[in-house]
């Protein structure tokens, strides 16, 4: 295909407008935690379909776009989903984990018991596309594990800022979706997303808020 530019548009804001919507999105997103612990309320499509499509518009290599997300609501494949991960989790807790891993796990009083994948009303089975198939041709995609980490973090960004809550679930392996969700050998698990709203009285690790201060974590050279 060849290069075709077209106009950017572009909505320009004043420098006051810009500094309040970064202040006000970082005012949202540091609250977002983890959580293991979902309510039964429902959750609109609508807000999931959303959500997609804002990481569908992610940056990635040569516009291949190499993901695919996988929307579970079924109980039966909840329920088999659970049964596949918990598998995995007991080799991992039991028999593959060093005892380093095992202790900084410790904090968040995890196991290989996972009922909130049974408990919340969404999972998203994200997927990154070592290669895509159009018209019985393989096309390579590029930097896959990026484009889909970016698409990613912004699926998760725009389910809080939806007002839902979410847990990052990556039993190892997890080939075990592909059989379950019937998803081509071409594509590989990414991550597990646990949606929903939390219980009453949900509890979250303390140190979950003691982020690393900006000098922790950036350079400047001005």
């Amino acid at each position: 295909m060849k290069y075709q530019p077209v106009k950017l548009k572009h909505t320009f804001l004043s420098i006051n407008e810009i500094k309040e919507r970064s202040q006000f999105f970082y005012n949202l997103i540091k609250k977002r935690r983890s959580i293991r612990q979902f309510s039964l309320k429902k959750i609109d499509d609508n807000i999931i379909k959303n959500a997609i499509k804002s990481a569908g518009t992610a940056p990635n290599g040569a516009n291949l776009q190499p993901w695919h997300f996988v929307v579970i609501k079924n109980k039966k494949i909840k329920k088999a989903i659970k049964k596949a991960a918990e598998k995995e989790e007991e080799k991992f807790y039991n028999k593959v984990a060093p005892p380093e891993w095992l202790k900084a796990l410790q904090p968040l009083g995890t196991d290989e018991h996972k009922e909130f994948l049974e408990e919340a009303p969404i999972l998203i089975a994200v997927f990154e596309k070592k290669f895509s198939i159009e018209k019985k041709v393989k096309i390579k995609n590029y930097y896959v594990k990026e484009s889909v980490g970016i698409a990613t973090g912004i699926l998760i960004s725009a389910l809080h800022y939806s007002g839902l809550c979410m847990l990052t679930h990556t039993p190892s392996p997890m080939t075990f979706l592909n059989k379950i969700l019937k998803r081509p050998i071409n594509e590989k698990p990414f991550v597990l997303l646990v949606v929903g709203f939390p219980k009453s009285n949900t509890k979250v690790p303390k140190f979950a808020s003691q982020k690393k201060s900006l000098d922790k974590i950036s350079t400047w050279f001005k």
